[in-house]
């Protein structure tokens, strides 16, 4: 049976939560003596998530360990989500504005503010909204809202900020827009797999990524 391609689905079926899922700044910082911190910007943040399973059986418990072994450590990646969003805010289990004429993965687009931090989405159900908290993936480049936004009769909504910015050379017309299991690509953190079990046989399944461009 074939296992995929890369990047490798891990999260959908995954019996745990994601823990933490975090932007990592890349960012150098320096004190003055008067006191005043310094900041310079070294590269975008990535995202960064820790993943932790419940209690699991002794044969759940190593299917997981085979299936993360597909990963190779970090040498092949992974799609990666928070799986607190794996849908909108305002349409928990995908209960769309349109229902099923709405897929979820083929909003688009409509524009970038110059400032590279607002975008404006089309092709989206009429009143759709957007919560702050929601996350949208622009291609692989994932993104969290931080303004609320509702599409009009056309589908199209007015600007709003999210973040991280929008990435050099993503323009307005290009990658189409997910809202369902909007995600970015990641590698494992090396060395932070843990499948320890107890003397019963159960145990728990945790794991680290980070984004990678």
């Amino acid at each position: 049976m074939a296992l995929g391609a890369e990047p490798f689905e891990i999260l959908a079926d995954f019996p745990g939560w994601t823990t933490a899922f975090e932007l990592m700044a890349r960012q150098e910082q320096s004190r003055s003596a008067a006191g005043i911190t310094y900041v310079k910007e070294l590269g975008p943040p990535l995202w960064t998530l820790k993943a932790q399973s419940k209690v699991l059986p002794p044969n759940v418990l190593d299917h997981w360990r085979a299936r993360l072994k597909v990963l190779e450590g970090g040498l092949y990646t992974f799609r990666a989500y928070p799986l607190s969003r794996v849908y909108p805010i305002a349409y928990p289990r995908g209960s769309w504005p349109t229902g099923a004429g709405f897929d979820g993965v083929s909003a688009s687009l409509a524009a970038v503010n110059a400032n590279r931090k607002a975008i404006a989405i089309g092709d989206l159900p009429a009143g759709f909204t957007f919560g702050v908290g929601d996350y949208l993936a622009i291609g692989t480049d994932l993104h969290q809202v931080l303004e609320a936004a509702v599409a009009d009769g056309a589908g199209l909504t007015a600007q709003f900020e999210v973040r991280p910015h929008i990435w050099p050379g993503v323009v307005a017309g290009g990658d189409a827009v997910a809202v369902y299991r909007p995600a970015c690509v990641m590698a494992l953190v090396p060395g932070s797999i843990s499948t320890d079990a107890s003397l019963s046989g159960w145990g728990t399944v945790s794991f680290q990524g980070i984004e990678i461009r």
